[in-house]
């Protein structure tokens, strides 16, 4: 899901602008950049992972005036790269939709915040909870993480966006749960059968892909 016109108010704008601001200064601490100069498969994954989610991007669906829906793929790109670069390679998959004219440059941080780093810091959490966890089966990994933890990403993002567009006044509550909201769990299902998926492919083929995986701890 984005937005597609400009919906937000100045304020809201300038408050959006300085969480994203905020969270990409994170991402950017918890990112190891000399292991990604030195190490080709992980470039390899993040550019790739860029490329697909761009191009998965201009597939969408529109459901209200300046509102769109799409397979957000975060969580699977999270699980891939860890947090940190996850967000990088989502927001070079939002410069694309920016250049193909899918999205507003104005509503880049609104974007960003929605589609990019909400679903990878709560995927970065429920890992962080199956890891304190210790679950001792791999499926917990999958499940947890991946199909479940997919759409739980987009149901955060989807309250966070429709808070967002309440806030500013362009759309009344009640115009979001009827419209919008009360769809949600369907657009959950999708995103985690697409990124539970893939990341149950690359865990039996590619397992090494997963830097997030630490094979060790599991029977």
């Amino acid at each position: 899901m984005g937005m597609t016109d400009d919906l937000l108010s100045t304020g809201q704008w300038l408050v959006t602008l300085a969480l994203f601001l905020l969270i990409l200064v994170q991402a950017a601490r918890s990112v190891r950049w000399r292991a990604l100069r030195c190490d080709n498969a992980l470039q390899h994954s993040f550019f790739g992972a860029a490329v697909v989610l761009g191009f998965l991007w201009q597939m969408r669906a529109g459901i209200y005036p300046g509102l769109a829906i799409h397979i957000f793929g975060m969580t699977a790109v999270t699980q891939i790269l860890g947090w940190g670069l996850a967000v990088f390679a989502g927001l070079l998959a939002l410069i694309l939709t920016v250049v193909t004219g899918r999205e507003p440059v104005t509503m880049f941080a609104a974007n960003g915040l929605v589609t990019v780093m909400i679903p990878a810091l709560v995927t970065q959490g429920i890992m962080l909870w199956e890891r304190h966890r210790n679950f001792s089966n791999f499926f917990a990994y999958i499940f947890f993480c991946g199909f479940f933890g997919a759409g739980i990403s987009v149901a955060v993002a989807g309250l966070m966006m429709c808070l967002m567009l309440w806030a500013s006044g362009v759309y009344e509550f009640s115009e979001l749960v009827h419209d919008y909201l009360r769809y949600l769990p369907l657009f959950m299902v999708p995103e985690g059968f697409v990124n539970g998926v893939v990341v149950t492919g690359l865990m039996v083929f590619h397992p090494d892909r997963l830097t997030t995986l630490n094979q060790r701890r599991y029977r």
